[in-house]
């Protein structure tokens, strides 16, 4: 499920050991994802990028609008397939996404990119996210009873949706849910390879029986110890290298005092989701470190969610969730013995004035409606950042951390030392662990500081 690939937006193949065979598509202009993007657009975000701040947008607002999409936007059928209204779209021959007869139908123009959110910009999220997931459970069901299949798979950038995902996993027409966690367009360089491999080559695909193929998502470029300690020499930073046990003694420690963590290790994330590899970290306790790291990390909007990290062998306890979540990509809710109640008062409070409000032993992870974007954290994949969880969690017993991209809006997830060094000396991070070298941010030349809060244009 995508905005578009060449002109199919949406497909479903059946897989049979190395065989792939497409059995149906829907063709552009008719599109799920730009039937998303098109709101993305006009709630004022960047399209093709913003869309999960839709998402996120999302639980602050009520779905008054639904009825409106689904009545003049989109004909959906039982089975799933649809078709868009384009009288009220621009995107297939102007230069914006919608139209005045768009603006008519939603009360007027579209939010200007930085303006003030407002609740009809909360309700608007609401409705295309409530409509989306009509649409993705209708298509899993259909197939589900036409198929008679047991196992789906997810990729396309709607698949990156990962409330819709939590909700169709709680549906239970299929007994495993797989989701690709390069599931937008970079993903397609991966399943060019593997076409070629398994259909063009006929290679086999070997099964190992345990964890997936993608080896956590932990694909790309990795730096030595030498390579670390020769760059932060040059940059004039003040380091102090440590063995493994010290070093992660001393992450543990840092996070349970509150401090945000830049956490450099190991091969880089391949997809859209920082896996703990190159990763800000923080306390999951703390009420104020999801506005903490938002305005003075991120430099973002104060709504944006930040997900859970949390050991594998503990996640059933924390969330309902029942199976694996190693990508990011499932959203569930926080386990009932971890909520807060709210009073009266606080469940009759609209839009943004929910967001100071905490819901759980765990509030900086929790969204305002008790949900969570869970990463569950495995020894096999990434034993560094288990055990890193494991010292965290004997200091507090909490198993869950919150873990965000180490990048700050409007530029890309950090790749190299120098990278890594730049952000953490432009931000309010104020620890970076870097292979086996620990940096502390008081104890850093003050001429090397940077601003990077204007420094990226907004994404």
């Amino acid at each position: 499920m995508d905005g578009v690939g060449e002109w199919t937006t949406t497909s479903l193949a059946l897989g049979d050991g190395r065989d792939l065979k497409v059995v149906r598509e829907i063709h552009f202009p008719h599109s799920l994802g730009l039937l998303y993007s098109a709101f993305t657009y006009y709630t004022g975000f960047k399209v093709n990028s913003g869309e999960y701040k839709v998402m996120g947008l999302a639980p602050y607002g009520d779905p008054r609008f639904a009825n409106a999409i689904r009545e003049s936007l989109i004909d959906v059928k039982e089975d799933g397939s649809f078709r868009l209204n384009l009288e009220y779209f621009e995107y297939c021959t102007g230069l914006t996404m919608t139209n005045g007869r768009f603006d008519e139908l939603f009360g007027g123009p579209p939010r200007k990119p930085e303006a003030p959110l407002t609740q009809r910009e909360m309700d608007l999220a609401a409705s295309i996210q409530a409509v989306t997931e009509e649409v993705v459970l209708k298509l899993a069901r259909s197939v589900a009873r036409e198929t008679g299949e047991k196992n789906l798979c997810l990729a396309g950038g709607v698949a990156l949706n990962c409330v819709a995902n939590g909700k169709l996993l709680r549906e239970r027409c299929f007994d495993r849910l797989w989701l690709q966690p390069a599931a937008g367009d970079a993903g397609g360089a991966l399943g060019a390879a593997l076409v070629a491999c398994h259909l063009f080559q006929k290679q086999g695909r070997p099964i190992n029986g345990a964890l997936d193929g993608m080896h956590g998502g932990y694909l790309g470029p990795e730096y030595g110890q030498a390579d670390i300690e020769h760059w932060l020499s040059k940059a004039g930073a003040v380091f102090e290298p440590m063995d493994d046990e010290a070093l992660l003694e001393a992450c543990a420690r840092s996070l349970t005092e509150g401090k945000a963590l830049g956490w450099f290790q190991g091969r880089m994330e391949f997809g859209p989701r920082a896996l703990g590899a190159r990763s800000i970290l923080g306390d999951a306790r703390s009420p104020t470190m999801q506005k903490m790291l938002n305005l003075k990390v991120k430099y973002r909007e104060s709504f944006r969610p930040f997900a859970p990290s949390v050991l594998s062998e503990d996640a059933a306890q924390w969330f309902d969730l029942d199976v694996d979540s190693p990508y990011m990509l499932l959203v569930a809710d926080v386990a009932q013995a971890h909520r807060i109640p709210m009073t009266d008062e606080q469940n009759g409070l609209f839009g943004i004035a929910k967001l100071n409000i905490p819901r759980s032993s765990i509030p900086a992870v929790t969204h305002v409606d008790y949900s969570a974007r869970v990463q569950t954290v495995h020894r096999e994949t990434n034993a560094r950042y288990h055990e890193l969880l494991c010292r965290y969690k004997r200091l507090t017993g909490c198993p869950v951390i919150v873990n965000t991209s180490f990048n700050v809006r409007g530029e890309p997830i950090v790749c190299t030392p120098e990278d890594a060094f730049r952000c953490f000396m432009g931000t309010e991070i104020e620890t970076l662990a870097m292979g086996n070298c620990f940096l502390v941010k008081e104890r850093q030349n003050p001429a090397l500081r940077q601003n990077y809060e204007h420094r990226f244009e907004p994404d």
